[in-house]
């Protein structure tokens, strides 16, 4: 697959994995299902979910630290800014920091995978699911997963393939 074929299926992604609502509830369950996912596979992470005025959910899972809490908040600065995955950005920019004329500041985004954004019909983006603790696609990945399992979709179908 062409990286030009990963940022479509990533646009596919955003667009058609949109949430009917985004409220406590929603953020509960998603975030716990992706909890339960990493205890059982021992994965190492740090999900928030939020609107952009607050955050809904939040959890660390054993081996993570605040520094995983601290690229949360770059991912979700980077997703809140242009409205895209932060993943996404990956596949176009490269990881490398925005450039100083952009006003990006490196303290404040970052682009690495993991920062995915909440679309709610008639409203557009209006959150984030974001996660930190694995490498940024498979960040995104489970991110990913978790609005499919959410939302009845199958995960194959919005499946990436694995990066090396």
């Amino acid at each position: 697959m062409s990286n030009e074929d990963h940022i479509a299926k990533v646009k596919r992604q955003e667009l058609e994995l949109v949430l009917p609502v985004l409220d406590e509830a929603v953020a509960y369950d998603i975030g716990s299902a992706i909890r339960r996912r990493a205890v059982a596979e021992g994965l190492s992470l740090v999900v928030d979910i939020r609107t952009w005025d607050r955050q809904l959910f939040f959890t660390a899972t054993p081996g993570t630290s605040s520094d995983n809490a601290e690229w949360v908040r770059r991912k979700i600065n980077t997703v809140k800014r242009f409205h895209r995955a932060s993943y996404r950005m990956v596949l176009e920019r490269g990881e490398v920091p925005f450039p100083p004329q952009s006003g990006a500041d490196v303290a404040d985004y970052v682009i690495a995978g993991g920062g995915f954004p909440l679309r709610v019909p008639g409203a557009g983006i209006i959150g984030s699911l974001t996660i930190s603790g694995l490498p940024g696609w498979k960040d995104h990945a489970v991110a990913v997963d978790a609005l499919c399992d959410h939302l009845g979709r199958d995960r194959a179908d919005y499946a990436l393939p694995e990066a090396s």
